[in-house]
């Protein structure tokens, strides 16, 4: 049986994918709100590889995460990311751009695109807001 990271058309796609929603999330004015979000972190070359590695084993693939992290608890990955509804709904939408510019469709994008619909709602919380003006 295919794994739905098979199905999407392995590594080389995800990576492809991964990279066309951080390049959407850097050059898009629109989402700013969001691409301000790793300015505390490490950096949105840090978050490029580890949201591959995240969805690769996420997808049924190596679980590069894992190994590399012990865990993939998406809680704790972000806990202390003010993640608020329409923060949520950006990362989606985004996503889905990148989906489509990929040209990636059919009944696992669509499962897919359920599955990251229930989880980035899990994801929001009450972390208090960074300043928007500031890294």
């Amino acid at each position: 049986m295919q794994t739905p990271l098979e199905a999407l058309g392995g590594e080389e796609a995800l990576h492809r994918l991964v990279t066309r929603f951080y390049d959407r999330m850097e050059s898009d004015p629109a989402v700013h709100s969001l691409h301000r979000l790793h300015f505390r972190g490490h950096g949105l070359s840090h978050t490029r590889q580890a949201q591959f590695e995240f969805l690769c084993g996420f997808l049924g693939g190596r679980a590069y995460y894992r190994e590399r992290h012990g865990h993939m608890n998406l809680r704790e990955i972000h806990d202390h990311v003010p993640i608020r509804a329409d923060d949520a709904e950006l990362w989606l939408d985004t996503f889905d751009a990148a989906l489509s510019d990929c040209g990636m469709s059919g009944p696992v994008v669509d499962q897919l695109r359920a599955t990251l619909r229930r989880v980035a709602h899990i994801l929001v919380n009450e972390v208090p807001d960074w300043r928007l003006g500031s890294p």
